[in-house]
């Protein structure tokens, strides 16, 4: 019997993630926490199963450890299929053009062979460092009615930040009739969120083509998109209107950790639509004996101190008299009593030690001149010492 898949994901989790500093040191920019009790990833494979897109391939290249050990079998986001399911697709070697992967486009096109396994009429293009909920069903609607041969999905921004994406310059039709990767003057404000959808065959051969081509970058938005477009292919503009955050900075992760606070949150997790899944580690229930304003609690802490406008991860011990603000905790970080932390985000596995001080105030650091606006940053496994005392702004990946 014939088995084939309609629609076949490909999500690119490869990226080292250089603008996260301390937090991507020793894994990919996919597998960083995020919302007290999820990662990165998380957005992007419970889209895909929430959309009926049941085949998805995560391509890794950079510190995979953590990300494959996490994405496993793909069960927690109901995965694990006989025929489909996920799978983590890395470099490797061939008896000819072995190499790592060179770029988006080129990522893609040394898995050609897993795509073609399944016989797809379509291929979905996904990056694994977006923060947003969407329908990629009604988005293969549109590129069916359009009888596109790619479908770029876009939203506007502002047009002062328009240079850093690609832009669509578009007809009145959503037709696409030029794209500009990261312009310096930008003709129109509406930017590509890096998802596309491609007719499987028109990928197939732009990829070949461009792999052909030595003085190709091997990228979707400098060279297989111009190229599509150049060939006078129908390219097509998907608006969304939703929530999307591109956490690709220490600023933009931790406004994106905030936009989850409040009574009427900006992105709104609790949501029984539209679950997004975790493979959420074992730990019982939060136990709050002392005051917590404003805060997400994962399951597993221990709280005694006080928190105020912050994310807390999983098994976080806050004890008595020490003072969490405006702070994004990662998972299994242990803040001593006495202990102040303001305005800072905290990797897994951290231990601060009594009356240590860690950032200042938002509305003092916040005015700081520099790459993090004044966010403090403490990497993976580190220890303050007792009394220790870490700048506003620092960005810090060894013990204090």
């Amino acid at each position: 019997m014939l088995r084939k898949k309609e629609c076949v994901a490909m999500l690119l989790a490869g990226g080292q993630g250089s603008r996260l500093y301390a937090l991507t040191s020793n894994i990919a920019k996919p597998a960083v926490s995020f919302g007290s009790k999820y990662r990165i990833i998380d957005f992007p494979l419970s889209n895909c199963i929430n959309s009926g897109i049941d085949t998805v391939g995560v391509l890794t290249q950079y510190q995979p450890l953590v990300l494959n050990e996490y994405v496993g079998n793909g069960q927690p986001w109901d995965l694990d299929r006989t025929f489909g399911g996920v799978h983590i697709l890395s470099p490797y070697e061939a008896k000819q053009d072995t190499s790592w992967y060179k770029g988006t486009a080129n990522a893609i096109y040394q898995n050609i062979r897993f795509m073609k396994m399944y016989d797809p009429e379509y291929i979905l293009i996904l990056s694994g460092d977006h923060i947003y909920k969407m329908d990629y069903d009604k988005m293969l609607n549109a590129h069916k009615n359009a009888n596109a041969a790619c479908t770029i999905a876009c939203m506007q921004v502002p047009i002062k930040e328009a240079s850093r994406f690609g832009i669509l310059n578009t007809n009145p039709d959503g037709t696409i009739y030029e794209f500009e990767e990261k312009p310096k003057a930008p003709k129109s404000d509406l930017a590509s969120m890096g998802i596309y959808i491609f007719t499987a065959s028109k990928l197939y051969k732009y990829l070949e083509d461009d792999d052909k081509n030595p003085e190709s970058e091997k990228d979707f938005g400098k060279n297989v998109l111009p190229a599509m477009l150049n060939a006078g292919e129908k390219m097509y503009s998907y608006r969304f209107e939703g929530y999307w955050k591109d956490v690709g900075t220490i600023s933009s992760l931790w406004e994106a950790n905030m936009d989850l606070l409040g009574t009427v949150p900006n992105f709104e997790l609790n949501d029984r639509d539209r679950v997004i899944h975790s493979r959420s580690p074992l730990a019982p229930p939060a136990f709050v004996e002392g005051e917590v304003v404003n805060s997400i609690v994962a399951t597993g802490g221990e709280i005694e101190g006080k928190v105020v406008n912050s994310v807390v991860g999983t098994n976080c011990v806050i004890e008595k008299g020490a003072e969490v603000s405006d702070c994004v905790l990662m998972g299994n970080i242990t803040v001593k009593a006495g202990s102040k932390l303001n305005y800072a985000i905290i990797d897994e596995d951290v231990t601060i030690g009594e009356n240590a001080v860690i950032g200042e105030p938002i509305d003092t650091a916040g005015k700081l001149e520099g790459k993090t606006s004044g966010i403090t940053v403490l990497g993976r496994g580190i220890s303050v010492k007792k009394n220790g005392k870490v700048p506003a702004g620092e960005i810090v990946d060894k013990n204090v």
